[in-house]
């Protein structure tokens, strides 16, 4: 079997049933090339629910701040709402999908972050499960709740998640955002990245917000694997083709 894609979805694709059924479309198509894994999150979703229920919402550095008592909002949210809709979408495209959390199978171990309420450090735990489901042809779709030792359900930045998925598959690992990729203080596409230099732009304020999770995300996976990851965004075909061809497109952070 080739090396498998891990593929992190998000933001404005998942609230538009014509977006995610043009990417469900490409998805479709790079599932003929190799094995996928789809990981997901939902933070617009979660928070608009929030919201609504009269909740306040907070993020520090891109990240959300999750009170336990929000939990089963948020789960409701991410492994019911979403991740059943991305599953039956995909049937839709004959893709043979299972919707799944990070614990299905003990595939992701997440400690807390104390600092953060109910939210999972994710690591790599047990790839039995999903490499099973790759093996018989399965398109795996993980939200991103997790579980810690004590049976606590975690929400885990999906970024973060999709990182430590790659890293227990040895999988390569495109990060998909609104925009086609990083982007230099005068809004133009950062074409690669060293690992040595994330830092450095994440100093001077050129990555921040929503793209430092996904810059810190990539560093990770990338040192962990030593391959290097991809940035990208949703709207470009060809450049998602490329990217699982192992081609240049989007941003790429390097080891």
């Amino acid at each position: 079997m080739s090396t498998p894609l891990v593929i992190k979805l998000g933001g404005r694709v998942l609230q538009s049933h014509s977006n995610l059924n043009a990417l469900l479309t490409i998805i479709a198509q790079l599932a003929q090339l190799r094995p996928l894994v789809l990981v997901h999150g939902g933070g617009d979703q979660v928070e608009a629910l929030l919201e609504q229920l009269g909740h306040t919402s907070l993020k520090v550095d891109g990240q959300r701040i999750t009170p336990a008592a929000q939990m089963p909002i948020v789960a409701g949210v991410l492994a019911g709402d979403v991740n059943s809709q991305l599953v039956a979408v995909a049937q839709q495209h004959q893709l043979n999908a299972v919707g799944l959390t990070l614990a299905a199978g003990q595939s992701v171990r997440c400690e807390v972050d104390t600092t953060r309420g109910a939210v999972g450090i994710p690591q790599p735990n047990q790839p039995a499960l999903l490499q099973l489901l790759l093996d018989k042809n399965f398109l795996p779709i993980l939200s991103s709740i997790g579980a810690d030792d004590a049976g606590n359900r975690l929400n885990v930045n999906a970024d973060l998640a999709a990182a430590a998925v790659a890293q227990l598959l040895h999988a390569d690992l495109i990060l998909l955002t609104d925009v086609p990729g990083i982007l230099n203080q005068d809004g133009e596409l950062i074409e690669s990245i060293s690992v040595d230099q994330a830092p450095a732009l994440i100093a001077d304020g050129t990555v921040r917000d929503g793209m430092l999770v996904k810059l810190n995300a990539a560093v990770q996976a990338a040192t962990a694997s030593r391959r290097s990851i991809a940035v990208a965004g949703w709207q470009d075909a060809k450049a998602l083709t490329r990217l699982a061809k192992g081609e240049a497109a989007g941003t790429r952070i390097r080891f």
